[in-house]
């Protein structure tokens, strides 16, 4: 049986970091193509280097874009990831280098190059909408797309109160990406509360790990103490869990095939998921809504990722 290709989109962030381990430890990554979201380009780039000298694979890292596509950001997530989005350990200067080749392009020609890839999008979508512009026969090539991004019943993260983070820093992009692709899969915020991990168990797989496990404990400090403060219980693991379902499909247990849009326009909604829950629209389901998987499944895969 081959290995799985993957291609992952990111904003890296302190939860990308364990869904890029989990991915090495269990795929072929054909790259990283990164955009701004939980903290500018320039750190999301260097932290997407800094992993990969972590895992000590030779995956390319394609620096993409800086802003979404039409309005500056509202807001970013360094309150929850720290101003560098590792937590600000103040790790050195990565060893891997950023490859010249814009994220966009390698988007494009790494989906003609292996048509049957799996790409997982865990940051804002700037990078994917822009790609499917420039070539809008880019859906029709790629095997599975996983999107890690939304709240289905509204119960987002965000100052806009219904709005998830990575739909909510470029809704104009994830309106492009959802129109575009006919079928995806969707793992929205909820479903990743659903499945946080007890805090007690999660200590004892960093404690059994190896380096990874080590730096994972460094950087998701912040993170970790944010979801505290806010009442989140458990360890969150939203990359992690959108990573899960891309490389293991059967993981899932339960979905919704549904019909989702993005508001755009509403002063208290805007990159708000919209859920056509009863068909009234008419519109074929694009969304394959993850909403349980196997918790145990799950978290063989995040222990493995972290050397436990």
């Amino acid at each position: 049986m081959s290995q799985l290709q993957l291609l992952i989109d990111t904003d890296p962030g302190v939860d990308d970091a364990l869904a890029i381990l989990m991915a090495h430890a269990h795929a072929d990554v054909l790259g990283l193509t990164i955009a701004a979201g939980n903290v500018g380009l320039g750190h999301t780039v260097r932290n997407a280097r800094t992993l990969v000298d972590l895992v000590a694979k030779p995956t390319p890292v394609f620096p993409g874009c800086p802003t979404p596509l039409v309005r500056l950001p509202e807001e970013d997530a360094m309150h929850v990831h720290g101003s560098d989005g590792l937590g600000d350990i103040g790790f050195a200067e990565p060893v891997s280098l950023a490859a010249a080749e814009h994220a966009v392009h390698a988007l494009i020609r790494l989906t003609r190059e292996q048509p049957d890839l799996t790409l997982v999008a865990l940051g804002p979508l700037t990078n994917l909408a822009l790609a499917v512009r420039l070539d809008p026969t880019l859906p029709q090539r790629v095997k599975r797309l996983v999107i890690m991004g939304g709240a289905v019943t509204g119960l987002g993260n965000t100052g806009k109160i219904p709005a998830e983070f990575n739909i909510g820093f470029d809704p104009e992009a994830a309106h492009v990406v959802f129109e575009a692709f006919p079928k995806f899969d969707l793992v929205d915020w909820e479903v990743v509360l659903r499945h946080a991990f007890d805090d007690e168990e999660f200590n004892g797989w960093i404690a059994a790990g190896d380096k990874r496990a080590v730096f994972f404990e460094q950087v998701f400090g912040t993170a970790r103490a944010f979801n505290a403060k806010r009442g989140r219980r458990g360890v969150i693991a939203a990359d992690a869990l959108a990573m899960a379902v891309a490389i293991d499909p059967a993981i899932v247990t339960r979905a919704e095939e549904r019909h989702v849009a993005v508001e755009m326009d509403g002063r208290l909604t805007r990159g708000a998921t919209v859920v056509d829950w009863t068909a009234r629209l008419g519109q074929p389901a694009n969304a394959r809504i993850v909403m349980e998987v196997d918790q145990a499944r799950f978290a063989a895969m995040v222990r493995r990722a972290l050397g436990a």
